[in-house]
């Protein structure tokens, strides 16, 4: 038996209990005969209630010492699980992010990892001892400062750590029992994946899905490390994420792997651009050099009396501020007349490698939209994914009526949520 990593999200180990239920599992995993890796996030809400404390002491609570404070939170899970596996008759180790050799870049709360050098993880397992990592950190390679890696961190821990130790696959333990086809808490009918290709859960992630961060898959997919998302709740096969179908049994891809949707962004719309040459580029120009990342974008037709256009694009509420600052700054080099700031929007997308090759999947989506009484602001395509933007109190409606459409919806029992947060 090989080295499998595990990891546990916030609702797994949330208090005594869930952390007494996750050092049972950990040890069967290690009485099976595999070297166990684990890596652990905050108990339950921790790092959000660590935000708002930072909060009520500090109106820009951001950079180094937020990093020190919120990798509080891992470092209690990672001792409290060690205790648990010890009590229960059994060797464990815990270890930081740095002392497990994650290493990223300095940019605070949102840092990118660079490498991973675990030697002491690899000492220790083959010392016959379960490691227990705190997942979401790592140490910086210039200033050698705590860094955090953003939400989603410790499934990007995880996948690093499974890369680095050459791991047979990463296991991703959270409180649904594997990747649906929609999210469960929305719509009850969603269809549990046996198998998706990296490809199609890239797609999901960064459309909204919540079980993955797309930074996660887009590291199992450049290592070639298969993920088995499971619940840590039930004893269930979860969902197997890789190249290929496990085993190489051949699988038929699905038309559509599910619907996505995301509350979380923003719309900006820079009014009465000059329509010429070089003017969305400056307005680009602003948004990169301020550190934001982009998702939808959209020109609309120029009106030929004045020579302007609005064009608007999406990006993350917690980068709206900076993102406003950063036009206004720039105003009389782009020449804008106006911005219009709307966070009241949600975005819902359909995925699927095989919708390439079947006409009439963009005009069914419309369709339920439109059946459902759901207007259309954005629309954005690629060969394997139909996204758009609607109003966010319209969003679950939204959901239901596309996922039924392409008959998505399961004949079995409802998809059961055995936590509260998917992480």
């Amino acid at each position: 038996m090989g080295l499998v990593v595990q990891k546990y999200g916030g609702s797994s180990v949330a208090d005594a209990e869930g952390i007494k239920r996750v050092a049972k599992r950990v040890i069967e995993a290690k009485k099976n005969g595999h070297q166990v890796v684990v890596v652990v996030s905050a108990m339950g809400d921790t790092t959000d209630e660590l935000i708002d404390l930072a909060g009520q002491v500090s109106p820009v609570a951001t950079g180094r010492e937020l990093d020190m404070l919120l990798t509080a939170g891992e470092r209690i899970s990672m001792a409290l699980l060690a205790m648990a596996i010890t009590s229960l008759g059994h060797e464990a180790q815990s270890f930081t992010g740095s002392q497990a050799g994650v290493i990223t870049d300095s940019v605070h709360n949102k840092a990118r990892i660079i490498d991973v050098t675990p030697g002491r993880i690899q000492s220790s397992v083959d010392a016959g001892n379960i490691a227990i990592v705190a997942g979401f950190q790592g140490v910086s390679q210039s200033g050698k400062n705590i860094t955090t890696l953003g939400r989603g961190g410790s499934d990007t821990t995880a996948v690093a750590l499974a890369a680095a130790l050459n791991a047979e696959v990463c296991e991703i333990y959270t409180d649904v029992d594997g990747v649906f086809s929609a999210d469960p808490r929305v719509v009850r009918k969603a269809r549990k994946i046996e198998w998706i290709s990296f490809e199609d859960m890239l797609e999901l992630a960064s459309s909204g899905s919540k079980i993955l961060l797309h930074r996660c898959v887009e590291y199992a997919r450049r290592y070639n490390i298969p993920i088995h998302v499971r619940s840590s709740f039930s004893g269930l096969k979860g969902t197997w994420i890789s190249k290929e179908p496990p085993g190489g049994q051949p699988m038929e891809q699905a038309i559509i792997s599910g619907v996505a949707h995301d509350t979380s962004e923003a719309k900006i719309t820079v009014v009465a651009v000059p329509d010429k040459p070089g003017e969305a580029a400056k307005i680009f120009r602003a948004i990169a050099d301020a550190e934001i990342n982009m998702d939808m974008v959209v020109q609309n037709f120029s009106t030929a009396s004045t020579g302007l256009t609005d064009i608007s694009f999406t990006l993350p509420k917690d980068e709206g501020r900076k993102a406003i600052d950063a036009l206004e700054k720039r105003r009389a080099i782009i020449g804008f007349e106006a911005l219009r700031y709307d966070e009241r929007i949600a975005k819902i997308s359909l995925v699927g490698a095989g919708m390439k090759t079947n006409p009439g999947v963009t005009a069914t989506f419309c369709e339920a939209l439109s059946n459902a009484g759901v207007n259309i602001e954005l629309i954005s395509t690629s060969e394997i994914r139909i996204s758009v933007v609607t109003r966010e109190e319209d969003v679950n409606e939204a959901v239901r009526a596309v996922h039924t459409a392409f008959g998505l919806d399961s004949d079995s029992d409802e998809a059961v949520v055995y936590g509260g947060t998917g992480r």
